[in-house]
């Protein structure tokens, strides 16, 4: 038999607190009190295991998957395709909207370090649940909160409202914020962005805070904790790992990684490349030297075929579903390497500008490095502080002028 719904929560909240992961008693009383899964959609999806294909398969209420993810610590899929599952049986191709994992959300609210009082401007919607926490911490005349999708703003709205909440709803892109009720003093994002939008800064109070999932594209996405500066300006750190969706118009293209390389295209070009590209494969998704890479080498994707003959011996693919795209043929030990290279970016250069800028600054650690944002948009990497830039990035030390990579701005 299933617990009632203020024993789950209690009991969510509870895990929570024994992992260590909440550790505030206020965000404690907020998730004991707001109930999950009166939040959660009719139908959610999973991946379809019975398949195997990677779809993801429509799960009703009257499934026990259904009652038993309401309260357990992980994301639950509550949209696919924007609303429209891409496939005739009904089954989805991309996940759109979440709940978030319980113990992400805990960790993003904390992260805030909000007082009473404090106005929240919250990104993404989806749900609700996320924001009826913040109204039931400070209040929902404190809380605005922004929903691009229509549909899903009409069901976030409706499941506020059966469990008591009206907080400040906004139909619209949550890239732009909303001016008319700025100045907030934390802004809250529940999707990545890749360029964190000139917006969030502008119209957030100095000494505000800024947390969002940060996605490169190539690290593992981070949550970073920004804090607004006099003059449009914000620093701050990743501060963990926080997988999210994309804001929408940075979303990245879907598809497979052939359909973005043309072996055969016309204007392919071959040469011989003196880069080793397998340090940036082997990167650690979570460490400095992917975090650099994924900053200065703006949608790099890479793949790789290793040889069934045990010599060591890969082929890899590089490419940023834009455009441009290399292969390397690598062999162990060889001072170079056969390549081919098509569009407008030289992959490889950048890998290695990036590679050896991580190394001058002594292949510092993810926890070391710092990203500072302007409200027009700029971006610049340091290390440890913000006075000190990370040597040979846009706006660092020793960069001898211009920046060599095709559509790097950072």
């Amino acid at each position: 038999m299933i617990a009632p719904h203020s024993e789950r929560r209690a009991a969510l909240a509870a895990r929570l607190a024994d992992r260590g992961v909440l550790t505030d008693p206020a965000w404690r009383r907020a998730v004991e009190s707001v109930p999950r899964h009166a939040f959660l959609p009719d139908t959610v999806w999973g991946l379809d295991v019975d398949a195997g294909d990677g779809k993801l398969a429509p799960v009703p209420r009257s499934h026990p998957d259904w009652s038993r993810w309401a309260y357990d610590d992980v994301s639950v899929i509550t949209q696919v395709d924007d609303g429209a599952p891409a496939h005739p049986d009904g089954r989805g191709e991309r996940a759109t909207s979440s709940a978030s994992q319980p113990s992400l959300v805990v960790a993003m609210l904390q992260a805030l370090d909000v007082t009473d009082g404090m106005d929240v401007l919250e990104i993404g919607t989806a749900t609700g649940y996320n924001c009826a926490l913040l109204c039931e911490r400070l209040g929902q005349e404190h809380v605005t909160s922004v929903e691009i999708d229509p549909a899903l703003a009409r069901q976030a709205r409706s499941n506020l409202a059966a469990a008591g909440y009206e907080p400040r709803l906004v139909v619209g892109d949550g890239a732009q914020g909303t001016p008319d009720r700025a100045l907030f003093d934390r802004v809250l994002a529940t999707v990545a962005a890749r360029d964190i939008p000139g917006s969030w800064i502008s119209q957030t109070r100095p000494g505000g805070v800024i947390v969002t999932p940060w996605a490169t594209g190539f690290a593992t996405t981070g949550l970073l904790r920004l804090i607004v500066q006099e003059g449009g300006v914000a620093h701050g750190r990743v501060v963990g790992d926080a997988p999210f969706m994309w804001l929408r118009d940075q979303r990245v293209p879907s598809g497979r990684w052939r359909d973005f390389v043309d072996e055969q295209a016309a204007g392919a070009v071959g040469y011989r490349t003196a880069v080793d590209p397998m340090p940036v494969c082997d990167a650690d998704p979570s460490g400095g030297l992917a975090l650099t890479v994924g900053a200065l080498v703006p949608h790099l994707n890479t793949v790789r075929y290793h040889a069934a003959d045990d010599s060591g011996e890969a082929t890899v693919y590089l490419f940023d579903r834009r455009g441009s795209w290399a292969l390397v043929e690598y062999v162990p030990g060889n001072a170079d390497f056969e390549a081919h290279r098509y569009g407008p970016r030289d992959l490889c250069a950048e890998i290695d500008h990036a590679r050896r800028t991580w190394e001058a600054a002594g292949s510092v650690d993810r926890e070391l490095l710092g990203v500072s944002v302007t409200a027009t948009g700029e971006r610049r990497l340091w290390v440890q502080e913000p006075d000190n830039p990370l040597p040979g990035a846009p706006g660092g030390a020793g960069t001898g002028g211009a920046h060599p990579h095709v559509g790097c701005r950072v």
